[in-house]
């Protein structure tokens, strides 16, 4: 009898370990889950810990082959709507909120984005590349990002030229998430070597990760590393090497990553933890749990342990999400960091752009201490159409 009640436990454990396996896989958690469960934990130093914030959105106006008076509504809506929110907030350096809008250059409109620039010269964000692609050449994705970065530089004041060499630098996040080719059918993008382009077009940092639950997620996670491409195979950025206090850089592109875990407080069916991926719209608000996760996975780069970044994502002009993004979520949200993460003893709080982020981790490579609000142009200026009256209050001067 003993052996039967022993063999049924044993059929149920085994039952539930090939579901929770196939689980695992069904939301390509394989990938990232083992790196993810073996890191070494973020333990916050002595305080001021300072959290730099940056929130880049995929911003697409004709999501969904939207007519010309839609994506006008989408784009004017966020010009008032985020102005009146942004205006009420600020960080430890008197910045407002930043928006970094990763515009895509398949939906290029010169009403829309003279629009954008208007609000990024008013001090609240920055434009950057986004590029949904397909089956491509890597003769036709150099001149279709070279003839998009000229544009958004020469029209709209948008994209820093570097003052040493004059190339224009620009972030990217690719669409679909498949940087790389990453995607295990190959669609969406076609080009192995895409890092390597990037590279030589003037990409200073890629911002399209994390992408789980995408099978486009990479082994590394919760990391900002130096990727180098393997020219005739997809997915060089799978791994990297780390950005680390006098460090150097290494391989062809930095990736600068998002928050990604396990989300336990809101489980679904009470038992599976949902995947946390720093996606903020509707389905998955701001909530302050979320808020304290992202800062508590201290992502940061190596030997600078004070100075995290928490980069969230989101597709802004998609109207079943714009309530969320523009309305009481979003102030609570700018209120639950200015009120918990900017106390000026324990945390202080930098709103960033992707460009900003960019200059910070630059600065904390090359040794630099005390306030990253400081280091916001550290390598590369900022774009033409910056310098509006909200961007920033004076701050303190890094060491």
């Amino acid at each position: 009898m003993m052996f039967f009640i022993a063999l049924a436990v044993l059929l149920m454990v085994l039952a539930a370990l090939v579901a929770l396996a196939a689980m695992i896989r069904a939301r390509n958690m394989h990938i990232w889950l083992w790196g993810y469960a073996t890191r070494r934990r973020w333990r916050p130093p002595a305080g001021p810990v300072h959290v730099m914030f940056c929130f880049v959105d995929h911003f697409e106006p004709a999501w969904g082959k939207a007519d010309l008076e839609t994506q006008r509504r989408r784009v004017d809506r966020w010009c008032i709507g985020y102005r009146a929110l942004a205006a009420a907030h600020h960080d430890a350096d008197g910045r407002p909120p930043q928006h970094t809008f990763f515009y895509p250059e398949e939906e290029y409109l010169e009403e829309h984005l003279d629009k954008i620039a208007a609000l990024c010269a008013d001090g609240f964000g920055e434009i950057e590349v986004h590029l949904h692609h397909d089956n491509d050449t890597a003769a036709n994705f150099n001149a279709t990002m070279r003839r998009f970065v000229d544009l958004l530089h020469e029209r709209h004041g948008a994209i820093s030229r570097d003052p040493a060499t004059g190339q224009l630098h620009f972030a990217f996040i690719h669409g679909n998430w498949c940087l790389d080719n990453s995607r295990a059918d190959g669609r969406w993008c076609g080009i192995n070597n895409e890092l390597l382009l990037l590279r030589d077009l003037g990409c200073y940092a890629d911002f399209t990760l994390p992408s789980a639950p995408s099978d486009t997620q990479t082994r590394a996670s919760n990391a900002i590393y130096y990727a180098t491409d393997d020219p005739v195979r997809p997915k060089s950025h799978d791994t990297g090497e780390a950005v680390r206090v006098g460090g150097h850089p290494v391989g062809d592109l930095m990736i600068v990553q998002g928050p990604l875990g396990l989300n336990w407080r809101e489980r679904r069916l009470g038992i599976v933890p949902r995947i946390e991926n720093a996606d903020v719209r509707r389905g998955c608000p701001p909530t302050d749990a979320r808020i304290d996760a992202w800062v508590r996975t201290g992502i940061h780069v190596e030997g600078r342990p004070d100075w995290v970044f928490v980069k969230v994502h989101t597709h802004g002009a998609q109207e079943r999400d714009m309530d969320t993004l523009l309305g009481p979520r979003l102030d609570a949200m700018h209120r639950y960091l200015e009120s918990t993460y900017n106390d000026g003893t324990r945390y202080m709080l930098h709103y960033v752009t992707a460009r900003e982020a960019y200059n910070i981790i630059k600065a904390a490579e090359a040794g630099k201490t005390g306030n990253p609000g400081a280091c916001r142009d550290f390598h590369l200026p900022p774009p033409p159409h910056a310098g509006g009256s909200a961007r920033r209050r004076d701050a303190p001067a890094a060491g």
